[in-house]
């Protein structure tokens, strides 16, 4: 059986350095089908789809809410062919309903130890509209290694410079943010991957540099540690969401090749300040998540949070507003207080308002937003700051050892454009 497996494209956000990351989802996903189904995989931000390849089946694989629109005209446009289309992915599960109406089915949930029984559905001509797994979730010890042989490798770097590869050690999340719809999508309860299998995934990548994908890393300090304890013979660099704010877990994570995180600043606390500090006492580098348009928000704590994150000297920052994605608890307060201002998808991009903000107008909050990101990286530009962090895991790639030749002259120029104030 030959499996067409999509992924629509998404805009970058507008003030973002235009850069590409392979996809998660479609290569655990592949991982979850069976031997004899051979998959073609199309990454539709970076190539353009074939739509007259012969294929048995096309799957669509949807993250992102401003993804849904476009994979539903993927799918029309096959389904006016006569080829079944299968849905799949977090917006698939955030917007199951309307994606119905483009699907010959979809399938909510994780896909481990499920897909066999799928297909064989499909082969008999009996695919079910609806395969929902959402509250009935595998074995975590059934998630088997990524298929990251499915992508085009060439495509993901940027200006040269390999990108780093996903993987995951855990799923579901104890804690429930507000903006967040992971308590509705892998559950509140953390569910750690068995140690050993995820290290030997990570062993297996063959590229130096990672990005840890889990929500948090900070939900469980003895695993925590164990895990970190156990990636410093592999001599990864990496990249992650929060690591738990304890010395012995930074040590530790330090030591196994932490490169920075994904920290959100949500004020202009002395905790987030000492909590940077901690971070980059251990040499770890810092990416401010910074969300705008909360109900605490107003013009002038906003200025002064940007401030705040150029005082506190982070390493990056990326800007969001917030946006009321469906499961999550602001959807449902916003739209419980008739404050969303807009159902269309294309809009939930995360740099646009489709709410009405409690203490200024939407035009004013997307006003604010370009000004976070022009005053925050007025006197060095995202770029310059990326090459300084690009300089970070160099010199601990070549501290142990682990620096690859074929990469020397992109460090050089990354080093160059920092002394020489270029781009």
């Amino acid at each position: 059986m030959k499996f067409k497996l999509i992924y629509p494209k998404w805009p970058k956000l507008s003030g973002q350095t235009e850069f590409h990351l392979p996809p998660h989802g479609p290569v655990v996903f592949a991982a979850a089908l069976p031997d004899s189904v051979s998959v073609d995989f199309t990454d539709e931000n970076l190539e353009s789809i074939d739509f007259e390849e012969e294929v048995d089946l096309v799957g669509i694989s949807m993250m992102l809410t401003v993804q849904v629109k476009r994979g539903w005209e993927i799918a029309d446009c096959y389904r006016k062919k006569g080829i079944k289309v299968i849905f799949g992915g977090i917006a698939t599960m955030l917007h199951a309903e309307e994606t119905m109406l483009h699907a010959d089915a979809v399938f909510l949930g994780e896909a481990e130890g499920r897909m066999e029984g799928v297909l064989d559905d499909f082969r008999r001509g009996e695919l079910r509209k609806c395969y929902d797994f959402i509250e009935d979730r595998p074995d975590i010890a059934l998630v088997g290694t990524a298929r990251r042989d499915i992508l085009n490798r060439r495509l993901y770097n940027h200006k040269g410079v390999q990108m780093v590869d996903l993987v995951h050690a855990s799923r579901g999340c104890r804690f429930n943010c507000y903006p967040c719809a992971v308590a509705y999508l892998g559950g509140r309860q953390f569910r750690p991957r068995p140690i050993d299998k995820a290290i030997a995934e990570m062993a297996a990548i063959d590229n130096n540099r990672l990005f840890i994908v889990d929500n948090s890393l900070a939900q469980d300090t003895a695993w925590e540690t164990e895990l970190f304890r156990e990636m410093i013979p592999l001599k990864k660099k990496w990249c992650c969401h929060p690591i738990e704010d304890k010395p012995e877990v930074l040590d530790l994570a330090a030591r196994a090749g932490a490169w920075y995180v994904y920290q959100a600043v949500f004020d202009t606390s002395d905790y987030i300040r000492e909590r940077i500090k901690r971070y980059h006492d251990h040499g770890i580098g810092v990416e401010g998540t910074i969300l705008l348009g909360l109900d605490t928000h107003t013009e002038d704590s906003i200025k002064r949070l940007i401030d705040f994150l150029l005082e506190i000297e982070l390493d990056l920052a990326e800007f969001t507003v917030l946006t009321p994605f469906p499961h999550t608890k602001a959807f449902a307060e916003l739209q419980d207080q008739g404050r969303i201002l807009t159902y269309d998808w294309d809009r939930y991009t995360a740099d646009q308002v489709v709410f009405q903000p409690k203490n200024m107008t939407p035009a004013r909050l997307e006003e604010l937003l370009g000004y976070a990101w022009d005053t925050f990286y007025r006197d060095e530009s995202q770029n310059i700051k990326m090459a300084k962090l690009f300089q970070q895991v160099v010199r601990k790639e070549m501290a142990d050892n682990t620096f690859r030749p074929r990469n020397r002259e992109l460090a050089g120029q990354a080093f160059g454009r920092e002394r020489t104030g270029g781009e």
